[in-house]
């Protein structure tokens, strides 16, 4: 089943944030659908930044590439404001798409752009945004590449404007609206009421940021098709690895830590080297 496909369905897609490959192995492995290659994750991982752009397209899309090739999962990507104006938006989507993305969220920010749920964020005109959109739509190779078109609306202009934003973005050809940060579950069920019966919504869970963190299955009831949850994993890894390195710096030994970690043949069977190794040899003679 394709992704576009999916989201006609009546349950909500839960679609965890990953880095790459091994993040991405283990989502798949928990059971997950869907992936979202987030953004933020990326220059939280490889760059040890914060999210305020300065992840380039190419290192995502490097980033996407690598994933696809471990997974089998549609992945959600982030291409943050599509990296430029519209013809930047329409060359993320060819690279992305060729990277293997089964859909783009782009969002209104002015570029460099940043977190969604850190403050003095600004915004593109409505009209400028609307064309990367369109732009993006004529550039994608194939009508099941879907395009999640995010307003950042609420924190600059409040949430009519966010929904006037989103209504805009919507004519102009985008496929899933993600309405960023609202800040009540009165702001959340007035995005579904006035949404939810017209296209698929996505809900962004940030443990810490602007928007009540709910489960799933509230905002399947709240009327979210989408449910992504971008930088959890990071947050967990990180608190794991400051806790692994105060260790191993204390102590000199992971001995202190070894029942919060997978010893040598532990790591290879989650990750598969036997199999992996098997196939190689099945090759070796091969008539």
């Amino acid at each position: 089943m394709s992704f576009k496909a999916r989201l006609t369905q009546t349950d909500i897609l839960t679609a965890p944030g990953v880095y790459d490959g091994l993040t991405a192995a283990l989502a798949e492995a928990a059971g997950f659908e869907a992936l979202y290659l987030s953004g933020a994750a990326v220059a939280y991982t490889r760059l040890g930044r914060p999210d305020i752009g300065l992840s380039s397209v190419s290192e995502m899309a490097d980033t996407m590439t690598l994933i696809a090739d471990r997974v089998n999962l549609p992945v959600i990507i982030d291409a943050d404001t599509g990296f430029g104006n519209a013809l930047n938006a329409q060359r993320t989507m060819r690279l992305y798409e060729r990277a293997g993305a089964s859909a783009l969220q782009v969002e209104d920010q002015t570029y460099p752009k940043r977190c969604g749920h850190l403050k003095d964020k600004s915004l593109i005109p409505v009209g400028e945004m609307a064309g990367k959109v369109a732009a993006m739509a004529d550039a994608r190779a194939s009508e099941d590449t879907l395009i999640v078109a995010r307003t950042d609306a609420i924190a600059v202009e409040g949430l009519t404007a966010a929904i006037d934003r989103a209504e805009r973005y919507l004519e102009a050809g985008a496929d899933v609206l993600f309405i960023e940060a609202p800040q009540s579950r009165d702001q959340m069920e007035q995005i579904t009421r006035t949404f939810g019966a017209r296209v698929p919504l996505l809900a962004n869970m940030v443990e810490g940021g602007a928007t009540p963190i709910s489960s799933a299955a509230d905002l399947q009831a709240q009327g979210f098709s989408i449910a992504i949850f971008p930088g959890g994993i990071v947050r967990a890894l990180a608190k794991t690895a400051q806790a692994y390195y105060a260790s191993l710096h204390e102590n000199g030994s992971n001995k202190p830590f070894a029942d919060r970690m997978f010893d040598f043949d532990g790591l290879n069977e989650v990750i598969g080297t036997d199999e992996m190794l098997a196939k190689g040899q099945s090759y070796d003679s091969h008539d």
